[in-house]
């Protein structure tokens, strides 16, 4: 489409566009003013890393994939809960907008209530249930580490404890006490050792982080220490059962168990120490590898809400509205199949337009006579002058004595066309007769005040000449007019019959034009009658007149070997003159800003307009003086 018919387009649906935007901005001023008030409230906390574990966590992951992690736990129905109970209301996932803040460890929390205090209270609180909960999970990673490392703490007090008494006792127990104990000792080691060797294969099993190395290193070093100890009571168990007699039995055999006691007591002691050591450096460790939560913003009270906001609204749905108007316009003109334009019949017709009728609108109290005879002055008279002017060039080769004016569909004013053109004729200086040929719908009786006792249909019986039908316009001279008398049943037969051809060559001979009135194409009268006439006068009105209707009227037509003069343009609306590019743009005097002073305008109180530059010459009346008139209005 061109740009002039996007803009006709839109000019025609103006008051649409405007009613879709009006009703639009009142739809969202109105949703606006009931919709409840919302605040938000914003905090920013940062997740920070030990040095330590700045490229990888000891979770596995690293600052961007942990930042997300804490996104996640942020949305938690139990930082939710926790959050809830402190508040003492509840608190939707849905009220949360959390994002991270570019490339950065930086978490932005956004927080929407219908209360502001209640929304920077959430963000704030939020946070510290965050907190709580992230020292309560990181905590819980070496807690079964320090369980197992205070459990072995324990055994070895025991042990160390039980080895002191035995040294205060050494002196006054048997032998056999002594193996019994010393026995006992070492199944306590074996089992010990035992226990450890087994927790020590399942860690193997296990994925390997860097607590579970420091576990399996603190239990090789208890393993060693514990199988030093138990040599040496197995030593003392060999040196019992070999000799035979408690170790004190003798002054130097008794300093010598002492002293091996007291280098096992040493031992234990040292693997009290290490164990001690170890414990705390798993300590140590989940402090250090603890990701660090901290809110380096608070959320503030908002003063004021950010929604509803009236004035967004307003014109985000004036906008939608034109939208959507415009959607509806669209279709309605994709759909719209009819002829509008003059570029749609030379595209869709293959015809031109010779005629700009506008809509014929009588002056109040006036005579509703022929618009030509009772408003002679006025445009569509001077359109109808234009269309008789374009049919004396289009008969230049070929008189134009017989001319069949026809519509693709009724109530296009076809009929008032004929009778005004016939008229029109008349006063350019010919003899006109205007035959009503529409034998099952006449309208011409009425337009033109005739009596229709007898007519057409009454000629073909051959009772009655033509002089007794023919009937004068008193509007007039010049104009006879023969009307369609009453209704045969069977109109086509009687048109295209050898009858009706001679009806036409006696009114030749008496007039200097024949107009015939014929019915709309849906029948097949007028292929009959076009067949027989000089030319066809097709009348279209622009906005209503389908496209496939009048194609189909033009291949009958074809089909009949008709001469098709052009169409003409009925009905254009005059009060708005961009509707199909305007009665302005069609008519050559609304273009020349040259207008009539006519009984119209005397009737609406109007002055008659001055002419910018003297008339030089008066308007020809003769046949085919619009193109001197032209001449003179361009001058």
């Amino acid at each position: 489409m061109e740009l002039r018919q996007y803009f006709t387009i839109i000019r025609r649906w103006a008051w649409l566009l405007i009613l879709g935007t009006a009703l639009g901005a009142a739809g969202g001023y109105v949703g606006s003013r009931y919709q409840s008030p919302a605040y938000q409230a914003s905090t920013r906390l940062m997740v920070i890393q030990s040095p330590q574990t700045q490229s990888v966590d000891a979770t596995g992951l690293n600052g961007q994939q942990l930042t997300q992690t804490y996104i996640q736990l942020l949305t938690t129905q139990p930082v939710l809960d926790e959050a809830s109970s402190h508040l003492g209301y509840p608190i939707d996932a849905k009220q949360l907008n959390i994002q991270q803040v570019g490339a950065t460890q930086v978490i932005q929390l956004t927080v929407v209530d219908g209360n502001p205090k209640h929304a920077a209270d959430i963000a704030n609180t939020l946070v510290t249930s965050l907190i709580s909960q992230n020292e309560t999970l990181q905590s819980g990673r070496y807690t079964s580490s320090e369980q197992s490392l205070q459990s072995q703490i324990d055994q070895i007090q025991t042990q160390i404890t039980s080895l002191q008494s035995t040294i205060n006792d050494v002196s006054s127990t048997t032998v056999t006490d002594q193996i019994s104990q010393v026995q006992a000792q070492m199944n306590s080691l074996t089992t010990q050792i035992n226990d450890l060797t087994t927790q020590y294969k399942q860690l193997k099993q296990q994925w390997q982080t860097s607590d579970v190395q420091t576990q399996e290193q603190s239990i090789q070093q208890q393993i060693a220490q514990l199988q030093s100890v138990l040599d040496s009571y197995q030593q003392v168990y060999t040196s019992l059962v070999v000799q035979g007699k408690p170790v004190d039995s003798a002054g130097s055999s008794s300093s010598a168990r002492l002293a091996q006691l007291q280098s096992t007591l040493a031992q234990y002691q040292q693997i009290y120490v290490n164990l001690l050591n170890s414990l705390e450096s798993v300590k140590l460790a989940g402090l250090q590898n603890t990701p660090n939560v901290v809110q380096i913003e608070a959320a503030t009270v908002p003063a004021t809400p950010i929604r509803p906001r009236p004035m967004t609204n307003t014109l985000l749905a004036g906008a939608v509205g034109l939208m959507l108007a415009g959607g509806i316009i669209f279709l309605i003109e994709y759909l719209d199949n009819t002829i509008k334009t003059v570029e749609d019949v030379e595209r869709v017709l293959g015809l031109t337009v010779v005629g700009y009728i506008a809509e014929m609108k009588y002056p109040k109290g006036s005579d509703e006579a022929l618009y030509v005879t009772s408003q002679p002055r006025s445009p569509v008279s001077e359109a109808f002058r234009l269309l008789r002017t374009n049919m004396e060039f289009a008969g230049v080769d070929k008189p134009l004595r017989k001319i069949l004016v026809t519509s693709a569909s009724p109530n296009e004013g076809k009929s008032t066309v004929a009778a005004n053109l016939a008229v029109i004729m008349a006063q350019g200086g010919k003899k006109v007769l205007l035959l009503d040929a529409d034998l099952r719908k006449p309208q011409l009786h009425r337009l033109m005040g005739l009596h229709n006792n007898v007519g057409l249909s009454d000629l073909f019986r051959g009772s009655i000449s033509e002089s007794m039908v023919v009937q004068n316009y008193p509007g007039q001279e010049g104009v006879t007019v023969i009307t369609s008398g009453s209704l045969p049943p069977n109109p086509a037969e009687l048109l295209g019959s050898g009858r009706m051809d001679q009806i036409l060559e006696d009114a030749l001979k008496q007039v200097d034009v024949i107009v015939i009135d014929s019915p709309p194409s849906l029948v097949a009268d007028v292929q009959v009658l076009a067949a027989k006439a000089d030319g066809v006068l097709v009348v279209v009105q622009p906005g209503h007149t389908p496209s496939d209707e009048v194609q189909a009227m033009l291949e009958q037509l074809n089909r009949a070997g008709a001469r098709l003069i052009g169409v003409v343009f009925n009905r254009i609306p005059r009060d708005r003159f961009y509707y199909y590019g305007g009665y302005r743009h069609y008519s050559p005097y609304y273009n020349r800003g040259y207008h009539y002073y006519s009984q119209e305008d005397h009737h609406n109180g109007k002055k008659p307009k001055q002419p910018a530059a003297p008339v030089l010459a008066p308007l020809s009346t003769s046949p085919g003086g619009e193109l001197e008139n032209a001449e003179k209005l361009d001058k």
